[in-house]
């Protein structure tokens, strides 16, 4: 008998969400980092860089960047390509 079965909990498999990071997946893939990628398009969208001001994209883009991928990346090293594209979401919102 399972520890699990005696105790009424339910089993997790791998990969699962811990604190809203995702344990058990695998960080070289384009997969892991799609969710990250996500939520800075989304927290960059363009009606805000319209209604915005120069200083006020780069204070938003500051405050994203440093917030969003920074709890991934104390956890996990990052690929070339997901900084490369962050980096193109903040140039496009900051001069679009």
């Amino acid at each position: 008998m399972f520890f699990v079965d005696m105790l009424n909990y339910a089993q997790m498999f791998v990969p699962f969400k811990y604190l809203g990071l995702q344990v058990g997946g695998n960080p070289r893939k384009r997969e892991f980092w799609k969710e990250i990628i996500d939520k800075v398009r989304n927290k960059l969208s363009k009606w805000k860089g319209k209604n915005l001001s120069f200083v006020g994209r780069v204070c938003l883009i500051k405050l994203v960047f440093t917030a969003i991928p920074l709890y991934y990346l104390s956890v996990f090293k990052a690929p070339v390509s997901m900084c490369k594209e962050i980096t193109n979401l903040q140039r496009k919102f900051l001069w679009g």
